[in-house]
């Protein structure tokens, strides 16, 4: 497609330029306007029209301004409001956090009092098997060497087409999943995130942008040790577990590491809530006697709930 170039006044000195786009370019300005421009450089306009510019423009230049200054007033009468509601958020957030971590505190000074006065009472035989017990299920304190898998969010934002295919530059609930089970697989005997005692109704799921370990939140870096045998670094390397997380740590920046730990020291999970069965009230039986009406049997079992999330989408 041909352009007309304009090529001083005469409307018959236009040529035609065999690119478009290079001449758009090189004459941004349509030939129309410039015979507008030239029109008012010939014909100047009236004294009326010199004389009522002037105040419309002065008069729209001050109306532009009010409404910046009335814009401007409302943002900053609205500032203060708005912040001193965040610092209130902020400071009932700080409030709950120290409160609960006082009663976290105060729980396991009761915990080991429990534990002091139960050994007491119990036989040295008895109170140890209970122990291992404990250690066992993660309602007691461990210690030993094992492993800890570090993993964490991307520095920074990266490309979203060579990454399509391995998920969000950002450690999910499902990869600390895939990482736990395939710690247990390798031999773990116990296993903490951030802290956090896994257990075998320990649930890793997600809300929001949040990733929670039995409903507690965590943040990265995520930290996940394990105890466990010697040989538990070489099958973890090898599973497929971590396969996965090391393509993805290549494909989108995510970190990725292990490393041997000594000594490790996992804490207790917090006490269960049990849960006692009570029998059910019989119903009265229905006249008819087919047992339709006021039927107690229960429904297909595990329907609407699950005790496991859905896998994640890597």
């Amino acid at each position: 497609m041909s352009a007309p170039v304009r090529d001083g006044g005469d409307p018959s000195a236009r040529v035609y330029a065999p690119d478009f786009l290079t001449e758009l370019f090189r004459n941004p300005l349509d030939p129309g306007y410039a015979d507008a421009a030239a029109r008012r450089r010939e014909v100047p306009p009236g004294r009326l029209r010199r004389v009522l510019g002037r105040p419309v423009s002065l008069v729209i230049v001050l109306v532009i301004g009010f409404l910046f200054a009335v814009a401007y007033r409302e943002t900053v009468a609205e500032e203060p409001g708005r912040a001193k509601a965040r610092a209130g958020l902020v400071a009932g957030i700080k409030q709950r956090e120290a409160e609960t971590d006082r009663l976290t505190a105060r729980a396991d000074q009761l915990r080991e009092e429990v534990g002091r006065q139960r050994d007491a009472a119990l036989g040295g035989s008895q109170a140890s098997r209970l122990r291992n017990l404990e250690a066992g299920t993660g309602l007691g304190r461990v210690r030993g060497d094992g492993v800890v898998v570090r993993l964490a969010d991307a520095a920074g934002d990266e490309d979203g087409v060579t990454a399509a295919n391995a998920g969000p530059p950002r450690v999910l609930y499902s990869d600390l999943q895939k990482v736990a089970n395939a710690l247990w697989a390798a031999g773990a005997e116990a296993i903490a995130i951030n802290g956090q005692r896994l257990t075998a109704t320990t649930t890793i799921r997600s809300a929001g942008e949040a990733i929670l370990v039995d409903y507690r939140p965590v943040t990265g870096p995520y930290e996940v040790a394990a105890i466990g045998p010697g040989s538990m670094r070489d099958r973890f390397d090898d599973s497929r577990a971590a396969d996965l997380m090391r393509d993805v740590a290549r494909q989108t920046g995510l970190s990725f590491g292990v490393k041997d730990a000594e000594d490790l020291t996992l804490p207790a999970a917090p006490q269960p809530r049990l849960r006692y069965a009570v029998p059910s009230v019989s119903p009265s039986p229905s006249p008819s006697g087919s047992g339709a009406a006021g039927s107690t049997s229960p429904g297909p079992s595990g329907s609407g709930t699950s005790s496991s999330p859905s896998g994640g989408g890597r």
